[in-house]
């Protein structure tokens, strides 16, 4: 048999094991680094925005989910004998499971809520580990290229057409004490900004106003111009403020 031949018999051994139903250790390992390496693509891009999410916590996410579907081809076919057996028993949990690590990424704080996307981002990763572990390669990689051009394409366009809108808090500083702040609800409305909420506190030993203003407030407003205008017209402004979170 000749060198040629061998290597055709090797390539086409290791693409029968891959293929096959049954659990082996050749394809058990492929589909974990495949998951590894699916999983911290879509981490990586993660990573790239400021999460803490990242590489790490996706491949770890991905290769898991993989591994429980492995376990759950694997129990039925080796200890019951069951060609096909339920491949979901463990498997279903890996999908209410994850919820538990997508709630520990939401970082929710008054006013605003961060983390929503890495959350799904989780669970997406999670099914994929689940795709690549029943052997849907094809389906796997498909899915992780869909996820990249949704996190980075799809952002790219919300922000080339202007459709985003941001919740933010402007917190304002006021010497004496404020009663009326429709001035600054019209100030708001001349720049496009749209108040959802005020919050007020008063500090009367000092005569001290802080006005914390929630609003929806888009990608290209001028903070800057926004900001000179309230000063300019509210003579007693001390301090002005942009932030995701009131401080009350």
């Amino acid at each position: 048999m000749s060198e040629m031949e061998v290597i055709k018999q090797m390539f086409g051994y290791i693409a029968e094991q891959l293929g096959s139903q049954d659990v082996t250790t050749l394809s058990s390992a492929f589909k974990l680094l495949l998951s590894l390496l699916l999983g911290s693509v879509v981490g990586m891009e993660r990573k790239r925005k400021g999460q803490i999410a990242g590489i790490r916590t996706f491949a770890l996410i991905s290769m898991g989910a993989t591994l429980a579907m492995i376990l759950s081809i694997y129990i039925p076919q080796e200890y019951l004998g069951l060609k096909n057996g339920d491949p979901g028993r463990i498997a279903a949990q890996v999908v209410s499971g994850i919820g538990f690590l997508g709630a520990g990424a939401i970082i929710q704080m008054k006013g605003s809520v961060r983390g929503l996307t890495t959350a799904a981002g989780i669970w997406m990763v999670a099914t994929i580990g689940l795709a690549v572990g029943a052997g849907m390669y094809v389906i796997s990689v498909v899915a992780t290229a869909l996820i990249m051009f949704i996190l980075v394409q799809l952002e790219s366009i919300e922000h080339r057409i202007k459709v985003g809108a941001e919740s933010r808090i402007v917190r304002v500083k006021v010497n004496g004490i404020v009663t009326d702040i429709e001035l600054f609800k019209e100030i708001f409305r001349r720049n496009q900004v749209h108040v959802s909420n005020v919050y007020v506190e008063y500090e009367y030993d000092v005569e001290v106003t802080r006005l914390n203003f929630i609003v929806l407030i888009k990608e290209q407003t001028d903070y800057v111009g926004l900001f000179d205008e309230m000063k300019r017209r509210v003579k007693s402004i001390a301090a002005i403020s942009l932030a995701t979170q009131v401080s009350i």
